[in-house]
Formats: structure tokens, C-alpha cells, sequence
């Protein structure tokens, strides 16, 4: 740890430092976060690229009093280890460790908690307007990335904020980059401010000039107010921001401590809403990290030296296996369309954006427009493929009823990283989407046992006509059973081994756990039946009809909550029944899931193979 940062615990330790201090302040942070996140993973690209920035707020304002809302919160860690965190950041993303993302409940530093994108200017302005009512004067800053502020829900916020006319703070930290590289109309206006250097002496100039034009009659001032406008527009693009009511400040550099704190005082006292406007390098300080920001947006440990992986594995992950069959079936039908939500490297998207550039369309953050731009696309005859991360296709639920399945358009919904993805925690695991789809009418919902189950069921989804959801997990694809290969069915299990008195129904990534804990049983002189879901919805009535007659208890497996997923549907399904088998649910309560490896996860919730041998063991001995 660096001289200067072993000295400073809170933020208040920096107000004792001279600017020079804060710099090499800057150089201690950076190399603290490198040699932390190479063993623990997570991220670091935008943690490095915020190193100054996060100085300078914590220098010029007063937390926790005044409130600091980090858009996303993947870019917190600079800020935790200057609110007294810094001896735990060992224990970052570690089961019972240090969130990676801003909690509440593990700092009164953290102001409120994020996870997804786009949402801090509204939360800001709530706690505005709080403050007003309450007639406190703590200030409020949101600090959100150039890649956020794409998402409908910032705009929603600035569109309030502007109109409210409340001191608040919003700062855009930008950078370029998403996860993917940014697009949209959006990304080229803030561009075309980074390559206007002179755009606020401009800005100043004209309105000097104009100004000190002698003014006779009304007429006259009309007229010099329009061409003053005119003239506004042609030189100054921030006029976006203007014109929703911000003052707008910038371009400001992000890796300048000395003019990041003139601006910040200066902002810090202003009346109403303003926007400062800071340009920032994703990965600042360590070249691997900057010549490749995606692939250290998020990572695994890594080597420092060389930036690669201390764990490589060549097999292929679901998301591999995604985007190859794509890119097979496109080259087929001309009608597959591509989308993704500024996740083309995540999703598996690089080969298809290559070969069908004229096909794909990354969206950016706006997981909203993604669902409704694919019902469009739909409804005009194409085969739209919409691959997201479970935990972001939450926000666009509205749209998925309402825009696809009420019209019961032809969209296919590739989940991926569907169930427990580990160290991200609470706002990232994807343990909803079975609920949240089973509800809606006309919607398909499958999970794979394998990778080359995934493919078949692209194959079946991409020919299927409605709306059709196929959930797969994060990582290595698995290879269990390869030697059931059963043609899809619309609406058919797959029956893996045949039984009696015991049925396990597992849906997609538990099979291994299902097997497991089926030959556990086999040795206590158990005959179980072993089912693969394969389709959560509808539910396979043929399997249930033999279950009936075969066996007196079930047990259903999923990566998923209980309540409304695949133990609900079978639950449901042999409601009704005279003398129905006693059925038990294994998946997660009607609770939030933390951060921890997937396995440690998976025994603190009762998903692992021992817990649910010993619980069956004793539902069926009792």
C-alpha cells in the first residue's frame, strides 16, 4: 500500500492533503486496485479510469451528508476504499465479503444501492426534492457514464430534473465506453463535444459580442435573440443539456485533480440543476486494461504482468455456444436479425455483428426499446434474436407483454446468464425469469441440460412461431448426459431414467445436481425417476400422468425462486388430484440473493447435492 494511502481512511483524511499529495494519492489507489482485483476479479477497467474524479468529489464535498449516487455502481470501488473500506477489500465479491456494488446496509457512505444502469439521476432528485421538503442543504450528486445516460429511465430523470429547477449535481462521467463501445445518437453528440475544444469560448464570445450590440426597439431584440440562438446551436452542442434545464459545465479532464476541484467548487454552490460534463480514459493507468477496456470491464483473476486469466479454459461457454449456432442458422435464414443491449462480447454477439453487420443492431442500454424495436421488427416478417443478461431483461417487462406476447409476435428471448451468477450479488443474479415469464400468456420458457441441448433448442425457437425464452447459465457449457439427444417436442420433458415412488424434475443447469443426488439414492436401494424439464412452461401434462401412477413423491430442481417457478408449475398440475404424491420445491425463498462463489451460494440456499439428498432422505423415511 502506498505511503500516501495508508494514511487515509475517510474522506475527511483528504482535505489535510495538498494537490500534489492528492496525485500521488491517485498513483497509490491504482496500484491498490490492480493488485487487489488480480485475486479477487471484478471491476476494474472503469475503477481505474474514475481514480481522480471519485478524489475530487470525496475532496470538495462532505459524505455522507452529502449524498453521492453511483450510476451502475460497478465504478465504486475507488469510492469504498476512501470511506474506511480499504483493509476489508480482500473480501470483495467473496461470500460474506465487501459488495461490488454501492449497499446501503455495508456503509452510510453509499448513499443508495445500484446494480443496474441508468437509474441515479431519478434517485437523486427524490433525495433533492426530500432535502427541500425537509429543508435540509446537503447536496446531491449523481454520477452517471455516457453509456447509462443512453438508457430511457436517465433521460425520464433529466427530463424531471431539468423541469424541477432543484440544486443538484449530475456529473457525466465519459468515457466512451459501455461494457461494448458505445453507439447511438447520444454517444456521437457527446463525441462531437470532445473534439470541440474552443465550444465555451465560442459559447462566451458570442454572447459578449451580441450583447454589447446597441439595441433600438423591440423588433431588434427579438431578432438578436434569434441569432443568438442560432449561433448557440451551430458551436455549442451542449445545448442538449441546456435546453432541458441543466447548466452545463465542461469539457472538463478526469485525470486532472487541480481542474476536477475548480470545477467542482465552482458547481457547488449553483443554483438549480447542473451537468458537468468529464472526459475520462476506461482502464487509466494500466495498458492492458486500456488497450482492451471490454475485456477488463469485468474479470476473473488475472496475471498483472501479462492481463491474462490465472484460470483459461478452452471449452466452450454457453455464450460461445449461442453465438456459433446464430451465426449458423443466419447464414440459412436471411430473415434472423440480431440485437443486443451493449453486450455483443458478453452475449456471445462477435461473429454474427461481423458477418451480418446489415442484421445486427446493438441498441445500447435500453433494454425497453430492445423488446418493442424486436416486436417491430417481428410484426414486418424478421426472426428477431434478442440476446440479454437475465437480470436486464427485468427491465423491459412491460414491453415484453405488452409489445411481443399480447400480439403474440415471433421474438426470441436468449437469456443468458439465467440462475446464480455469484460475486455480482443481489442485483445480478438471474433467479427471476422463470417467474417473471411463466405468467404471461403466449410465452414459451426453456433450459437446456447441455450445450447441445442450447442448440436444438435455438434451432426449435428460431422455427417456432410466438414469443419463446430459452434460459441458459453463465460459464462452461455442460456435456452431462450427451447420450440423450431426444428430438424437441413442443411441450415434452425429456424422461432421463426411468423409476418409481421417487420423481426428480430438474430444469436446465441443475442436471448435475440431479444426478448426483439420484445415484446417492440409487445406493440407499431407490429406484428414482429422473426427468429434464426441458420446457418450464407449458409443462409436460404426458409426464405428470405417469409420475401419478409411478410415484408417491416429487422433487423439483431449479436455479431459480420457488415461488412461480418450475416446483409451482408441478406443483399446479397436480392440484386437484385425489391422492397426489407429496411434492417439494428445491430453489431459492422469496429472498434477494448476496454475492459468494455460485457453489458457496448454492449450499447457503439449500442447492447443494448433500442438502437435498438429506431432505428428500427424510421426507420419504418420515
Amino acid at each position: 500500500m502506498g505511503n500516501i494511502l495508508s494514511n487515509v481512511n475517510l474522506p475527511s483524511d483528504l482535505k489535510k492533503l495538498s494537490n500534489d499529495e492528492l496525485r500521488k494519492l491517485a498513483n497509490d489507489i491504482r496500484y491498490f486496485l490492480i493488485q487487489n482485483v488480480s485475486k479477487t476479479g471484478g471491476h476494474l477497467a472503469s475503477n481505474l479510469g474514475v481514480v481522480e474524479l471519485t478524489i475530487a468529489i470525496h475532496y470538495v464535498f462532505d459524505a455522507p451528508k452529502d449524498k453521492i449516487i453511483w450510476d451502475v455502481g460497478h465504478q465504486s470501488y475507488v469510492h469504498k476504499i476512501l470511506t474506511g473500506r480499504k483493509d476489508r477489500f480482500d473480501t470483495l465479491r467473496k461470500y460474506k465479503g465487501l459488495c461490488g456494488f454501492p449497499k446501503p446496509s455495508e456503509s452510510e457512505y453509499d448513499a443508495f444501492a445500484t446494480g443496474h444502469s441508468s437509474t441515479s439521476i431519478s434517485a437523486g432528485l427524490g433525495m433533492a426534492i426530500a432535502r427541500d421538503i425537509n429543508g435540509s442543504d446537503e447536496n446531491v450528486i449523481a454520477v452517471i457514464g455516457d453509456g447509462s445516460i443512453t438508457g430511457g429511465v436517465a433521460l425520464e430523470g433529466i427530463n424531471n430534473a431539468g423541469r424541477s429547477s432543484t440544486n443538484m449535481i449530475v456529473i457525466l462521467n465519459d468515457n466512451e465506453m459501455s461494457i461494448s463501445k458505445n453507439v447511438g445518437a447520444l454517444s456521437k453528440h457527446f463525441s462531437s463535444l470532445r473534439t470541440a475544444p474552443s465550444y465555451l469560448n465560442a459559447k462566451e464570445g458570442v454572447h459578449k459580442i451580441l450583447d454589447n450590440i446597441p439595441i433600438i426597439g423591440e423588433s431588434t431584440t427579438r431578432a438578436v435573440e434569434r441569432v443568438k440562438d442560432t449561433v448557440k446551436y451551430f458551436l455549442i452542442p451542449s445545448a442538449f443539456f441546456e435546453e432541458m434545464g441543466f447548466t452545463y459545465i465542461g469539457i472538463c479532464d478526469g485525470h486532472n485533480i487541480d481542474e476536477l476541484i475548480y470545477e467542482l467548487e465552482r458547481i457547488k454552490n449553483l443554483k438549480g440543476p447542473v451537468l458537468l460534463h468529464v472526459h475520462t480514459k476506461k482502464g487509466k493507468g494500466y495498458k492492458p486494461a486500456e488497450e482492451k477496456p471490454w475485456e477488463f470491464h469485468g474479470v476473473s483473476p488475472f496475471y498483472i504482468k501479462t492481463g491474462e486469466p490465472l484460470k483459461k479454459s478452452s471449452a466452450e461457454t454457453y455464450s460461445d455456444v449461442f453465438g456459433r449456432k446464430i451465426v449458423e442458422l443466419a447464414e440459412e435464414n436471411k430473415d434472423i436479425v440480431g440485437i443486443t443491449a451493449a453486450m455483443t462480447e458478453g452475449t456471445g454477439f462477435m461473429e454474427f455483428e461481423n458477418k451480418y453487420p446489415d442484421r445486427f443492431f446493438d441498441v445500447a442500454i435500453s433494454e425497453q426499446h430492445a423488446v418493442t424495436f424486436a416486436g417491430g421488427l417481428s410484426i414486418s416478417g424478421k426472426i428477431p434474436v434478442f440476446a440479454v443478461y437475465s437480470t436486464f431483461l427485468q427491465r423491459a417487462y412491460d414491453q415484453i407483454i405488452h409489445d411481443v406476447c399480447l400480439q403474440n409476435l415471433h421474438v426470441v428471448f436468449c437469456i443468458d446468464r439465467a440462475g446464480i451468477v455469484g460475486a455480482d450479488g443481489e442485483t445480478h443474479q438471474g433467479v427471476f425469469d422463470l417467474n417473471y415469464l411463466s405468467g404471461i400468456p403466449n410465452m414459451t420458457v426453456m433450459s437446456p441440460k447441455n450445450g447441445y441441448e442450447l442448440e436444438k433448442m435455438i434451432e426449435f425457437a428460431v422455427d417456432f412461431n410466438g414469443p419463446i425464452a430459452i434460459r441458459y447459465p453463465r460459464g462452461e457449457a455442460s456435456t452431462i448426459f450427451s447420450e440423450n439427444n431426444s428430438p424437441i417436442e413442443y411441450g415434452k420433458s425429456e424422461k432421463i431414467f426411468d423409476g418409481e415412488e421417487i420423481a426428480i424434475i430438474f430444469e436446465g443447469n441443475m442436471g448435475q445436481t440431479a444426478l448426483d443426488v439420484l445415484n446417492m439414492l440409487k445406493n440407499d436401494g431407490y429406484n428414482p425417476m429422473l426427468v429434464n424439464a426441458r420446457f418450464v412452461k407449458p409443462f409436460d401434462t404426458d409426464i405428470i400422468e405417469e409420475i401419478y401412477k409411478k410415484c408417491k413423491y416429487v422433487f423439483t430442481i431449479e436455479d431459480g425462486l420457488k415461488k412461480g417457478g418450475l416446483g409451482s408449475v408441478v406443483m399446479d398440475k397436480f392440484s386437484g388430484r385425489k391422492n397426489p404424491p407429496v411434492i417439494y420445491s428445491f430453489g431459492y425463498d422469496d429472498c434477494f440473493i448476496e454475492h459468494g462463489s455460485v457453489n458457496e451460494l448454492y449450499e447457503a440456499y439449500g442447492l447443494g447435492k448433500n442438502s437435498i439428498y438429506e431432505k428428500i432422505k427424510n421426507i420419504v423415511e418420515e
